[in-house]
């Protein structure tokens, strides 16, 4: 790697960084396909592992780096296998921190959760889609209120898919970007609405279909 090239090498903090980091792995990924895409896996999962912010500049680095297939499968899985590292990590060390600071959303959030019990995947999914709890939060807020591990998992699976190909699709543009908001639009916020409905409609049909009967 060329002199220049390495003040670059670094984690992504601004639309700045990634446009820098993006020109260097982009040269090195012809040859190097397999070491950019486990560098970048490894990366986004130690982020989501351990809640450190800024995980959105590697998504839209993603986007820029990779077909939008591979990047789509990348982030959500990434974003899955992290979160559920949190998720143990928060079981087993950080139940008496999670209680502590943040006993209000706890509570408010255990009565919904026990609410949704029946239908937890599909209130994962819709949580995950909508920005109405941080992702951080909800990974280590998850275990102390007793989500199992499998809706849990899956939920993020499928759930961080949408915003997620917001990022992406912003991504093959990364070198004329400006600002990490600028992907949000009426259009983006739309499809995003489109999508925490859809992860509701089977709720909605169940409870239909339990009236009718």
């Amino acid at each position: 790697m060329k002199p220049s090239e390495k003040q670059h090498f670094k984690y992504p903090r601004s639309i700045d960084d990634a446009k820098k980091l993006g020109k260097v792995l982009s040269r090195y990924k012809e040859q190097h396909f397999y070491t950019v895409l486990s560098g970048i896996t490894a990366v986004y999962i130690m982020l989501q592992s351990f809640a450190i912010p800024g995980s959105i500049f590697l998504t839209i680095l993603s986007g820029y780096l990779f077909p939008f297939s591979i990047a789509l499968t990348l982030v959500c899985v990434c974003s899955a296998c992290g979160a559920a590292v949190c998720y143990y990590l928060s079981y087993l060390v950080g139940r008496k921190l999670v209680m502590k600071y943040f006993p209000d959303r706890i509570s408010k959030w255990q009565n919904e959760v026990q609410k949704q019990r029946e239908n937890l995947l599909n209130y994962i999914i819709f949580l995950r889609v909508t920005p109405i709890l941080p992702n951080w939060f909800i990974n280590i807020a998850s275990p102390v209120i007793d989500v199992p591990i499998k809706p849990f998992f899956f939920g993020t699976l499928l759930g961080v898919a949408p915003p997620s190909f917001l990022f992406i699709q912003a991504g093959t543009t990364l070198q004329m970007m400006t600002d990490a908001n600028a992907v949000w639009s009426w259009s983006s916020v739309a499809i995003l609405a489109f999508f925490a409905l859809l992860s509701l409609a089977p709720v909605f049909y169940k409870r239909y279909k339990l009236k009718v009967e």
